[in-house]
């Protein structure tokens, strides 16, 4: 039995943002019955208990609200939970899979103990967490000398970006670390007709059906959020800009809004986030274009979605979206005028430029980023670790 435990999102079948999506549909659809998945799960109510779902063992890991510290407090836990909990029921064949590098400094203590259990360790980086915008200047320190000593405390590295893979063996080279490169997974949906509650949300917010851009992501600079904005606004076209982003009590909303006086433009709207799944893919699916300004991270869980699903995808010019993306997007980059270019080609587009986008953007998918082939490189993976 191969036992895999899986630490850094906030559970299994979590609804919240990228490595839970992650976690649930690498698990749901590995069916393999000589595995067996471990998921701690982080709660702010003061429980321990485990849940077993889907076969899946959840042990409840409770940690208070502390910003910033909350995931570092909630992986050390974890981590120091199953070195105990291997330890106490003698589990062989283990694998610790740690998303993104957020204690490695302390980690640094513990990962030859796990070591000399048996456990074989696989480092995930992520996105450079130190490159995104939101964070402090010393929080990005910090995150730097995580990011060196969890990945040289690792027995594997995998990389959901062949840009990010590159970058681990220029940067880390001297620790000789293997590494792979897997992408987060996607589905090709047949998304049927608007339906009820989807109407709803739409006539709610005056949203007509492929009669505006979409954005969907979290509201930080780094997704080039005043960019976009600028240059829609100076666009040639009739049609809105909709935003589906949480931006509430949210500082940078407040300057964004003083720096491109957005709010006099009737086009652009933000609609709050939507966490229904069936509204947010049929908004992707109606939409005339998918706008994506991510600058930082790796693959993109929201990026592979729109892939899968809206006919016309525009990018910010970065490795990572490229690499997504190939042939099967138009890009921008901060050059003035440059989005407003795209825009303005894309308005011109008919049905047959449109159906070629989309055939090229399907393509992207179910060639290299299909759940199928993820959960066979993992599979692939994990029996190699464990026959070492």
């Amino acid at each position: 039995m191969k036992n895999i435990i899986i630490i850094g999102s906030r559970g299994y079948e979590s609804e919240y943002g990228g490595w839970e999506t992650f976690v649930t549909n690498l698990i749901n659809n590995y069916n393999d019955k000589d595995t067996r998945f471990y998921v701690p799960e982080l709660t702010h109510k003061r429980e321990s208990q485990i849940e077993i779902r889907n076969g899946v063992i959840c042990k409840k890991i409770y940690v208070p609200k502390q910003g910033f510290v909350t995931m570092f407090t909630f992986v050390i836990k974890a981590v120091l939970y199953y070195k105990r909990y291997i330890k106490k029921e003698k589990l062989d064949n283990v694998i610790m899979y740690i998303l993104g590098c957020r204690v490695g400094p302390l980690f640094s203590l513990i990962h030859k103990k796990l070591n000399k259990m048996g456990v074989k360790i696989i480092i995930n980086p992520d996105g450079l967490e130190w490159t995104r915008e939101k964070w402090s200047w010393w929080i990005k320190k910090c995150f730097k000398i995580s990011e060196k000593t969890m990945i040289k405390s690792s027995n594997y590295v995998v990389c959901d970006s062949k840009a990010i893979e590159n970058y681990v063996k220029e940067k880390y080279k001297k620790y000789d670390k293997d590494t792979t490169f897997i992408a987060y997974g996607a589905y090709l949906n047949d998304i049927k007709d608007i339906d009820k509650k989807t109407k709803e949300f739409m006539d709610k917010n005056d949203i007509k059906p492929r009669d505006y851009y979409l954005i969907v992501g979290r509201f930080v600079p780094e997704n080039n959020y005043e960019l976009i904005i600028n240059e829609f606004m100076k666009a040639n076209t009739s049609r809105d800009l909709v935003i589906i982003s949480n931006v509430e009590k949210n500082k940078f909303y407040k300057k964004l809004k003083e720096k491109t006086n957005f709010d006099k433009d009737k086009r652009i709207k933000f609609v709050g986030p939507v966490y229904d799944d069936e509204i947010l893919r049929r908004l992707r699916k109606n939409a005339k274009g998918y706008i994506h300004g991510h600058s930082a991270g790796g693959t993109n869980p929201s990026l592979l979605e729109a892939l899968s699903i809206t006919d016309v995808n525009i990018l910010y010019d970065a490795i990572y979206n490229v690499e997504v993306g190939g042939e099967g997007a138009l890009y921008f980059s901060n050059e003035e005028d440059s989005l407003k270019k795209v825009i303005e080609k894309v308005e011109k587009f008919k049905s047959k430029e449109n159906n070629m986008y989309s055939e090229l953007a399907k393509k992207r998918i179910t060639d290299e980023y299909t759940w199928e082939i993820v959960v066979k490189k993992y599979k692939k993976l994990f029996s190699k670790l464990l026959e070492k």
